[in-house]
């Protein structure tokens, strides 16, 4: 598993919408203002994570998004789930993607490694949660910097 820009946006996002009161709603202008993800970029963002109730919108007048929960129940892993989909590295172990494979009552690397690497990033994306992003939020921690950080593949 890879972190994208949008991930790192999307974590951006959601830990400026974390500060705000649960109440209110906030305009994709200000999210963009606050965490300097491109406006048009961000909307999409939102949408997918709306598309999936880790926010919610309303339109019109006074409208605008608001996490769809309290940020500790929002977890990383339904975060990463609503960008980028599946987070297994193979859909023959992904637990809600999952697609046969032809070798998999044989493969031993599937049965070891693959289901393994799996767990491991399941675990810790569903360990921590919104509340961990807006805690750097409001120390005005900015994730700008981790996208000079971002690998590409074959680095």
């Amino acid at each position: 598993m890879r972190l994208s820009a949008t991930d790192v946006y999307a974590f951006q996002a959601l830990g400026f919408l974390g500060t705000q009161d649960a109440a209110r709603w906030v305009s994709s202008e200000e999210i963009s203002e606050a965490t300097g993800v491109h406006r048009p970029y961000l909307v999409r963002i939102l949408a997918a994570l709306g598309n999936k109730g880790v926010v919610k919108s309303k339109k019109g007048i006074g409208g605008g998004y608001a996490l769809s929960r309290k940020p500790g129940l929002i977890s990383l892993c339904e975060v990463v789930r609503a960008i980028d989909g599946p987070v297994a590295p193979l859909s023959c172990i992904s637990l809600n993607w999952h697609e046969s494979c032809p070798e998999e009552d044989r493969c031993h690397a599937r049965a070891t490694v693959y289901t393994r690497m799996r767990d491991a990033m399941l675990g810790v994306l569903q360990e921590f949660s919104v509340a961990d992003l807006v805690a750097d939020a409001r120390q005005g921690v900015s994730y700008g910097h981790c996208l000079g950080h971002l690998l590409k593949p074959n680095a």
